[in-house]
């Protein structure tokens, strides 16, 4: 009969950095949040994410006995830095659609559970966090994200893999706590630049710089635009400041190979120019939250970088997507992002492009405009 020792070696040679072991039992309290919280939650169900049904393992699985989950550190390598400065560090290796890496280690730990009798679901909406404190992995941080306690520096680089399995295994004692430290003054609340995060290990998702770069809808709000800084895609500010993470964070870490071959092609230029070809071979299978459809975003959300980087020399990349583009909500970035870089260049662009424009389009100028005298 297969034994948790025995899982747990399974799991470590397949490269998972911790394993924990808990019950199928429905998580309450989540669904209970989730229920009493559809002002901030109801977009999930409409996007198909099914956080609702995913509380309940039986869902699933029906036959389901237990949970194991399996801790990924994500950031055990370095990222290049125009790369961190831009993107979640979540999403600069993640092989959801490739399927190269982590897909691969789920599917071989799988085979080992089905070789020994045992039928396993991995599914994406369930609770990982809770069941990773459930399996007594780690704790709960007031930016709502899970901290490992015996794996990279007790960090909350990593990501829960939950493997629903049809044979009962011995839960772990549970760590289901807030595990910040006394002394924290609230850093990552204090850092977080939309004030989604309500303290507590409460968050208003819709205000997310994250859930704002791939999920928000229309053009960004003009108070959210310098807040949002730096970040195209993802956001990393609660985790860099917390000092939980600054063990992990001062390591000297091998370079991600991987996303070294890619890091050319997430160029700001390149992001704002692309063409279909490019992103759907380039950048939708690495960050495919966003569909072609919807690449007005990567475009609305670059023009926006570009001009919170304040640096003149993409005024020359703005004017040209200015005249690539039809979609009013990218011209409107791109307008706003000319009026924070400023300058004789900028102004004569946006004299001649107003002649021609409308609506939101010809607002924003206005207002880019305005910022320059």
């Amino acid at each position: 009969m297969l034994t948790k020792a025995d899982v747990i070696q399974a799991a470590l040679q397949n490269g998972f950095e911790d394993v924990g072991f808990t019950t199928a039992d429905p998580f309450h309290s989540q669904k209970e949040y989730l229920a009493s919280h559809q002002e901030e939650y109801g977009w999930t169900e409409a996007v198909g994410l099914q956080l609702l049904s995913g509380t309940n393992p039986r869902n699933v699985m029906p036959k389901a006995k237990s949970i194991i989950v399996l801790l990924e550190v994500y950031f055990r390598e370095s990222f290049p830095h125009a790369m961190e400065s831009h993107f979640g560090r979540c999403y600069i290796d993640d092989d959801r659609i490739t399927r190269d890496g982590l897909t691969q280690r789920i599917k071989a730990f799988r085979s080992f559970l089905r070789s020994n009798g045992i039928d396993s679901k991995v599914p994406m909406h369930l609770p990982h966090r809770p069941a990773a404190m459930r399996a007594g992995l780690g704790t709960l941080g007031k930016n709502c994200l899970f901290y490992a306690s015996r794996v990279a520096c007790n960090s909350s680089w990593n990501l829960p893999v939950t493997v629903v399995v049809d044979h009962a295994f011995e839960p772990d004692e549970s760590t289901m706590e807030m595990g910040c430290p006394d002394w924290c003054r609230n850093a990552c609340i204090a850092a977080c630049p939309t004030r989604a995060l309500r303290g507590n290990g409460k968050l208003d998702p819709r205000r997310c710089v994250s859930f704002l770069s791939y999920f928000g809808s229309g053009i960004t709000p003009k108070d959210m635009r310098e807040a949002m800084g730096m970040y195209v895609y993802g956001c990393d500010r609660c985790q860099n400041v917390c000092p939980r993470n600054a063990a992990w964070l001062s390591k000297e870490l091998h370079p991600n190979q991987r996303a070294l071959k890619r890091a050319g092609d997430f160029g700001l230029p390149k992001l704002l120019h692309m063409d279909k070809s490019f992103f759907e071979t380039r950048i939708w299978p690495h960050m495919f939250y966003i569909s072609y459809q919807d690449i007005w975003r990567w475009k609305m959300n670059v023009a926006r970088v570009m001009g919170n980087s304040l640096e003149p020399d993409y005024v020359d990349d703005l004017v040209r997507a200015f005249e690539e583009n039809t979609d009013e909500r990218v011209l409107g970035m791109i307008a706003w992002a000319l009026g924070k870089l400023g300058g004789k260049k900028t102004k004569t662009a946006l004299e001649r492009f107003s002649a021609q424009a409308q609506g939101l389009v010809l607002d924003e100028i206005n207002a880019a405009q305005d910022m320059i005298a």
